[in-house]
């Protein structure tokens, strides 16, 4: 079964049953934001090795708890060595509960905010090779700076487009993997 190129041994389930397939899970949406934001600087293969430990620091994602967590719980999260014990990433991660939130309440759903800035349905490219295959997009750009502006972190534009590939916003698999099939 052929695969897009930058699956890795342990990595087929996640390309093949959550990877760019349309999520309207609140609780997915924000746990994909936080990992992706997590992700900066380094692989999605240690992110995805990390995520059991990541779901339980984080409540599994729930973010009204990670909104709630003190400066205590966080320090000590610092010395977790199961997660990535990057300070501004840990912070951040409760900093953007808060806007996560707010977005909620002002929009009825996460859900209900983020899908309008692709028109309201999955794009879905047809690349030939991983090498045309885009680290951002206009609708990334926008949607970055509409997060910072409402209080986000860790939300450039090259991180957003990697969240919209997981969320299913954008489905980038290339046309030669078994999924475009």
């Amino acid at each position: 079964m052929k695969r897009c190129a930058w699956v890795k041994e342990g990595m087929e389930a996640y390309h093949d049953e959550e990877w760019g397939i349309p999520t309207h899970s609140d609780r997915l949406h924000f746990e994909l934001l936080i990992l992706e934001g997590m992700q900066a600087g380094l692989s999605w293969e240690l992110i995805l090795k990390k995520r059991a430990p990541f779901q339980k620091v984080f409540h599994n994602f729930n973010p009204q708890k990670v909104a709630a967590m003190t400066d205590k719980e966080l320090e000590k999260e610092l010395q977790n060595p199961a997660i990535i014990r990057n300070r501004r990433k840990i912070f951040g991660a409760r900093q953007n509960a808060k806007s996560f939130l707010k977005i909620q309440k002002g929009f009825g759903s996460f859900d209900a905010y983020v899908w309008p800035f692709v028109g309201g349905k999955s794009l879905i490219n047809s690349w030939k090779t991983p090498e045309e295959v885009p680290c951002t997009s206009p609708e990334s750009i926008t949607l970055s700076a509409d997060l910072k502006k409402r209080g986000m972190t860790f939300v450039g534009p090259t991180i957003i487009y990697s969240y919209m590939q997981a969320a299913g916003l954008v489905s980038d698999h290339t046309i030669d993997c078994f999924i475009t099939k």
